[in-house]
């Protein structure tokens, strides 16, 4: 009866996983970040390598997260790690906020025309120095 039990919880994890992966890179899809950035940058001959890079960071992540494991990487290594994953979540952040108009209703409501770029310079040093602070500082962020 347990290999059942086991088979069943497998099969249930792996659905859930699959599905939920599913919705968040659909979620990443709909706002538009990856799009934006590469028009934004100039940088559209890259955006099949931008797509990649997230899907197998997304399957790095979960495998890391299934199977506990730790690379062992210098310092400056996780600094760069921790700088990209923060310019990736002010982008992701940014990105919601437009596609749900925020950013324009914010600034007809306290009239912010002038300053809206250090508003929005804000946030995304907000995202970036909370991930560095993430991954450079040991066990910042531990369960018990």
């Amino acid at each position: 009866m347990t290999a059942i039990k086991a088979a069943l919880s497998i099969i249930l994890g792996f659905g859930s996983g699959a599905v939920i992966s599913g919705a968040v890179f659909a979620f990443i899809t709909v706002v538009g970040v990856v799009p934006r950035l590469a028009q934004k940058t100039n940088t559209k001959r890259f955006l099949i390598l931008y797509e990649e890079a997230i899907i197998f960071g997304g399957i790095l992540g979960c495998v890391e997260g299934f199977f506990n494991f730790a690379l062992p990487l210098p310092r400056f290594v996780v600094a760069a790690l921790g700088f990209c994953t923060g310019v990736f979540y002010g982008c992701l952040a940014i990105s919601l906020a437009e596609v749900l108009n925020v950013i324009p209703i914010l600034t007809r409501r306290t009239k912010l025309g002038k300053g809206m770029f250090f508003f929005v310079l804000a946030i995304a040093l907000g995202k970036l120095t909370g991930s560095l602070i993430y991954y450079i500082i040991p066990n910042f962020y531990k369960m018990d």
